[in-house]
């Protein structure tokens, strides 16, 4: 309902019935915009945590990856370092050997 200039104020029976008629409307729709508002938002919140949870599923099986990496990577270090303990252990001992052949030689 629109108001004319032919409305006064001191109609007081249009004056009423446009405000009741205003807050009949107002009120009737409102709910059912804050329904609507509400669906949105909790649709949304839905669709974030499942979002985050997603997210976070995946950050954990990447953590996990990393953490099989690094432990397959030190076990790799820890062998090469064996390993080379070993080998640094054999040319010890054979340069203790060569020495004792140089002593030999020289007396």
């Amino acid at each position: 309902m629109a108001v004319t200039g032919d409305e006064t104020d001191t109609d007081t029976g249009n004056s009423s019935d446009l405000t009741a008629c205003q807050l009949r409307n107002t009120n009737s729709s409102l709910p059912q915009e804050m329904a609507g508002a509400s669906a949105h938002s909790f649709m949304k919140t839905k669709d974030t945590v499942q979002k985050r949870e997603l997210r976070l599923m995946k950050n954990r099986e990447a953590a996990r990856e990393c953490r099989r990496k690094k432990k397959e990577y030190v076990k790799c270090l820890e062998n090469r370092v064996a390993v080379l303990e070993n080998q640094n252990k054999t040319l010890i001992e054979e340069l203790r050997a060569l020495k004792d052949i140089y002593r030999h030689k020289n007396e």
